[in-house]
């Protein structure tokens, strides 16, 4: 595949980053490029200036794991940049082709029933299945109604970045906006250099750059980070502030598929706003309502009689009986 763009690209973005004086070398008063120059990229990496400069070029094809590993380490790549690095270098290849699971689109994906029962089971928190492109395939009862702008959102399946960058109620949503909007598009960044052949990808990206100013400049960074767990603000539209932890979980049997599940830590009003909105979603159909109201009071039962053979109702009788008899003595 051809994705030489994305690798120049990506190899600029991360050179320009480093200073000379986080690898040792004199910054000089004649520097005219904003990072590294590509000579000092070569000589860290110990290839010659015109190796590297190919690379930079986006040619990555027959490029051996020694001299990507070398590269790494010059750029100060980190673990996600380092696999992503490798993923585009496999693209070129094709090395990964017969390796890598055949990823069904989000719109003609049927999940397995027990999936679901598996999210039903989670009571206490929102629990989620999402694929590399943030598509929102199946929920339990609570996540449907603490997500619920996004079913009113219109577009099946649901999309997290769709949300994040078209829909203005997203930014009352996210408290931190910034924060949530660049991990997002450092997932897509990572899912495209994962799976550069997913079409509904590359029509995702294609649509929010020419929608979004602000997906635009944040996809150009071609940052990646691998997000497996973390915390949240959110600011929900009937319970309020929230601080959630979320973990996400690979499922085995679903390639490219994340279970994520979001917890607050116990007793904390975090936690009752979740109960309260629990609440809700346990009497009411969250699949289709995207702004759901706090739990009504409880209808007040009415009072029952007690048993005639309960102690309740014996002791009833008994009361009874002494103030007959002390009206009686009272008469005479």
């Amino acid at each position: 595949m051809d994705n030489r763009d994305e690798v120049r690209e990506f190899l600029t973005s991360r050179r320009a980053k480093i200073t000379p004086q986080q690898v040792g070398l004199p910054a000089g008063s004649r520097r005219r490029v904003t990072g590294l120059r590509r000579s000092e990229v070569a000589a860290l990496a110990d290839v010659s200036v015109e190796y590297y400069a190919k690379l930079e070029r986006g040619n990555l094809a027959g490029v051996s794991p020694n001299v990507l590993e070398a590269v790494a380490r010059a750029l100060r790549l980190d673990d996600a940049e380092r696999v992503h690095l490798l993923h585009l270098a496999q693209a070129q290849e094709g090395s990964d082709s017969l390796a890598r699971p055949r990823r069904r689109s989000g719109k003609e994906r049927t999940l397995r029933q027990s999936l679901q029962w598996t999210l039903d089971a989670v009571t206490a928190g929102p629990a989620v299945v999402i694929n590399g492109r943030l598509d929102l395939l199946a929920a339990n009862q609570l996540a449907r109604a603490f997500f619920g702008d996004l079913y009113d959102g219109g577009t099946k399946p649901p999309n997290f970045a769709r949300y994040q960058f078209l829909d203005p109620a997203a930014r009352r949503f996210y408290p931190d906006w910034d924060l949530a909007s660049g991990m997002t598009v450092d997932i897509l960044r990572t899912e495209a250099g994962r799976d550069p052949h997913d079409k509904e990808l590359h029509d995702l990206v294609g649509e929010l750059s020419t929608r979004s100013d602000a997906f635009r400049s944040r996809w150009g960074a071609h940052n990646v980070t691998h997000h497996g767990t973390g915390t949240k603000r959110f600011n929900h539209p009937v319970i309020g502030e929230l601080t959630l932890s979320w973990e996400s979980l690979a499922l085995t049997a679903e390639p490219g598929l994340t279970l994520t599940v979001y917890t607050a830590e116990p007793g904390s009003p975090s936690a009752e706003g979740l109960h309260l909105l629990a609440s809700w979603a346990a009497t009411h159909d969250t699949a289709t309502v995207s702004a759901p109201r706090p739990p009504s009071a409880p209808p007040k039962l009415p009072r029952r009689s007690p048993s005639p053979c309960s102690p309740a109702a014996a002791r009833t009788s008994t009361e009874r009986s002494r103030r007959r008899t002390g009206a009686s003595a009272h008469h005479r």
